[in-house]
Formats: C-alpha cells, structure tokens, sequence
C-alpha cells in the first residue's frame, strides 16, 4: 500500500514551500557540504519529493554538479517538477523523476547515490515502513538529510484555552491506526534517529520549526483550518467548540494578529 493516504495538493505545496525554505536547517547541510565525496558529483534521490521543492531548496547551496532522482507515487506532482539549473558554484543541475512507492524500496533502487533526501514525509509512515526505508537508505551508504518531520509541539499568540486540547487530539490523529498499521506522526523523528543509529550512522537532529506571522496569513489559515478539522475527527466532542475557536483564530490570522509556531525536526544521518 502506499504511504499517500490523503493525496497532498500542488496548491498545499506551493503555499508551504516558502515557510519549509526557511525552516529547514542550514547547520546540517553545512556539515554535510562539508564532507568529501567519493565520487566528483551529487547524485540525490529525493524520497516523496512532488514537485520538487526540497530540491529547489537545496541544490543552490550545494556546490559541484548534481543529479536528482525525484521519487514519488503521485505522477501529477512529478509532471510539474522543476529543480534550478545551477548549484552554488555555478556547476549544472539535472534531475529527473521516478514513479515510486518510497515504503517498497529497496538498496538496488538508491545504487550511486551520494545523498538521500525527502521532507515532510516521515510522520506519515508506520514503523515497519520506515524501518524498510531507512534500511534501504543505510544499504545505499551514503548520507541522508530527512528534514521537517512534525513532532507535536505548536505554540500559538495570542494563547487561547483550546490551543492544548486541540493540539493532544490532533497529536492523536497524527499516531492513528490506519489499513497499514499504527502511523507514527510526531515521534517519526526520534524514532528514525534511533533505528538510524542502530544501523551504525553518526545522527544529527536540529530543530526546523515553522514560523508564521503577519506575512504567512494564508498558509497560517490552511494549516490551522487543516489541524482543527483533524483534532475533530479524533475527538468529535470537540466540534462543538470548534466553529467559535476557528472563526476567532482566522480573524486573527487574517489582521495579521496571530503568531503561529509549528515545531518539526531535521534529521542528518552519515555512514558510519
């Protein structure tokens, strides 16, 4: 089966993109720039990739040539990939996409890669599927940057008396038991960099919160309406309250009032 289990939409992408940009951890892609290759170019493959967003993140601050492999199961979202032509030092960037099921591959799959990358992607899986996925990046014996897996904690000014109740349930929601098993959602991270570092890597872990203000009003609206309408489903009793809580925080959101932190967490493993 595959990890999609609510289809992730192009507009969904653009509208995060720029707050995953500024999020994500410049620390561990500097030690990971940092480190001699074996071989004279980047060759990445990037796990549920889309249309391409991590790569148009990352390949301007790496420098030398680079290949991309853009994985994922959703050909719309391939069709619209687009990754810059150019690295930090000028040398070129090519890509390509791969119609895949991240959750089924195996080390034969990521055979000459040099990194292996994916993003926001890590708290949708079981973990029997990120157990395999990890094993295959270990196989590849390279790095691996996994970055903005969610981890549970949101803060939110104003403070408003629901906030926590609505962030348990949506928590709860995020470690439902699906057709698949038990999704792993805020504890993905710590737990990859577990099984990471039993399968013998050097774990880094930084924090990559989102930080949403005045200039983020549309995407603070869509998460907010997205994460109430979850903590709903996992606990029906609050809907009650829901419609009066949103409309309030909305309003803030929209006079730019309301202050949005969505904590995630970056994860850079390197062979041992």
């Amino acid at each position: 089966m595959s990890y999609h289990v609510v289809r992730v939409s192009n507009d969904w992408l653009q509208l995060r993109e720029p707050a995953d940009a500024a999020a994500r951890s410049r620390e561990l892609v500097e030690q990971l720039a940092g480190r001699p290759r074996a071989r004279g170019r980047w060759v990445v493959h990037d796990l549920g990739g889309g249309t391409g967003s991590m790569g148009r993140w990352l390949a301007p601050l790496l420098q030398g040539p680079q290949h991309w492999v853009v994985h994922d199961r959703d050909a719309d979202l391939l069709a619209l990939a687009e990754l810059p032509r150019t690295a930090a030092d000028g040398a070129a960037v090519t890509f390509e996409t791969k119609a895949s099921d991240i959750t089924r591959l195996q080390p034969a799959d990521l055979a000459g890669a040099t990194l292996i990358t994916a993003s926001a992607l890590l708290d949708m899986l079981t973990e029997d599927e990120l157990a395999r996925l990890l094993s295959a990046c270990a196989g590849a014996g390279c790095p691996s940057l996994l970055s903005l897996s969610v981890v549970g904690r949101v803060a939110m000014k104003p403070t408003d008396p629901l906030d926590d109740r609505v962030a348990a349930a949506f928590n709860d929601h995020q470690r439902r038991t699906t057709g698949r098993g038990r999704l792993l959602g805020p504890d993905a991270a710590g737990v990859a960099a577990e099984q990471f570092e039993r399968l013998g890597a050097e774990v880094h872990v930084r924090s990559s919160p989102w930080r949403l203000g005045a200039a983020h009003a549309k995407l603070a609206e869509a998460w907010f309406t997205g994460w109430v309408r979850a903590a709903c489903e996992q606990q029906p009793e609050l809907s009650a309250q829901a419609e009066a809580y949103t409309c309030g925080r909305l309003a803030q959101a929209a006079a730019g009032q309301l202050e949005v932190s969505v904590d995630h967490a970056d994860v850079l493993a390197l062979p041992g």
